[in-house]
């Protein structure tokens, strides 16, 4: 039964992957811009732009020109990207471990700290602790991740000098020999724990300014579901039989109130993936949204839709683990 689930929830997400893919198609042909200029050169002759149009297959029908992106899809190909010259595929496989780097690290933290925040507030109702966690989560919702990333780097780096403006790793120590693409992995790898140190130095500003909204909205939800279950008959007779309030709220209350939260957890990941291009930009972390920045700058529309192709893959497959996530919770969550 479970296989069968998976099975079909893998078709859906194909033709929802299809649907994006067609929409920025589309998007990407409506656009009054002209990728063959961009790629000759703003001072490059008539002459030169017609020819790299016919390079590039422009003077194709755009039916046609779905078609052959559909089938070079197939067989992996992404096209190749404008401003770099190479194949998206391969631009991708270097960008993309930054990026998942630094997603992971504010998901991960995001989500455990929202858990527990929204659990020590629903339990420390309307007490100073209470209502530290809900001031807290509001100025997380309601502060730009923009404005609080110029903030912190103004704070932590101009003024008290304690973290670093940006980038990955301290010039000095340099990045290690490249075997996942991720540092942290790799540093380890390589036993230098200098450079694993300078890699998390780095990562504090970004990773906490992407964590802000997701720890906020966990943090919120947390706190509601769990006032809502312990208020229910059951948490009162658990208590009654003399349990421990750590086993009322750990086994009886918070498993009970995790669904609407990993629903939410779920939504945040993309939200954290997508937001994840205004972090790199700003503290100049070398990952997937800064090549999607300087793509758009160019018109790489190839190298856009290569982008949007992977973070679709990425949502499909986090809401895939969060619907599974559903039966390990709650038991009586059956799929068929």
């Amino acid at each position: 039964m479970l296989l069968n689930y998976i099975a079909g929830r893998l078709l859906l997400a194909c033709f929802v992957i299809m649907g994006v893919l067609t929409l920025t198609f589309a998007i990407s042909h409506v656009i009054p811009a002209d990728p063959a200029r961009a790629a000759a050169g703003l001072h490059a002759s008539p002459e030169a732009v017609q020819a790299m149009r016919r390079e590039m297959g422009l003077d194709l029908p755009v039916v046609q020109r779905y078609f052959m992106y559909l089938q070079g899809l197939l067989s992996g190909d992404l096209g190749r990207s404008i401003h770099t010259r190479r194949l998206v595929l391969r631009d991708l496989r270097d960008y993309f471990p930054a990026t998942a780097e630094l997603v992971f690290l504010s998901f991960g933290i995001s989500s455990m700290l929202g858990l527990v925040m929204g659990i020590v507030a629903a339990v420390k109702r309307n007490t100073v602790v209470d209502h530290f966690c809900r001031v807290l989560s509001i100025v997380g919702v309601a502060v730009p991740m923009f404005w609080l990333a110029l903030m912190m780097q103004l704070l932590f780096y101009r003024m008290l000098g304690w973290l670093p403006f940006g980038g990955r790793i301290a010039d000095a120590i340099g990045a290690p020999a490249r075997v996942s693409g991720m540092m942290l992995i790799d540093t380890l790898l390589a036993g230098n724990l200098a450079g694993f140190l300078s890699v998390l130095h780095h990562a504090v500003l970004p990773t906490i300014t992407l964590a802000s909204y997701p720890v906020a909205m966990i943090t919120r939800l947390t706190r509601s579901s769990m006032l809502e279950v312990m208020t229910q008959q059951y948490i009162y007779t658990a208590r009654a039989k003399g349990l421990s309030e750590l086993i009322v709220i750990n086994k009886h209350a918070l498993k009970n109130a995790l669904i609407p939260v990993l629903t939410v957890i779920g939504l945040q990941f993309g939200f954290v993936l997508g937001g994840n291009v205004v972090v790199e930009l700003i503290f100049n972390w070398a990952g997937m949204g800064l090549y999607v920045v300087n793509s758009i700058m160019t018109m790489d529309f190839p190298a856009i839709m290569g982008c949007t192709l992977i973070i679709a893959l990425v949502f499909c497959l986090v809401n895939l683990v969060v619907d599974l996530l559903y039966a390990w919770v709650d038991p009586r969550v059956k799929y068929g």
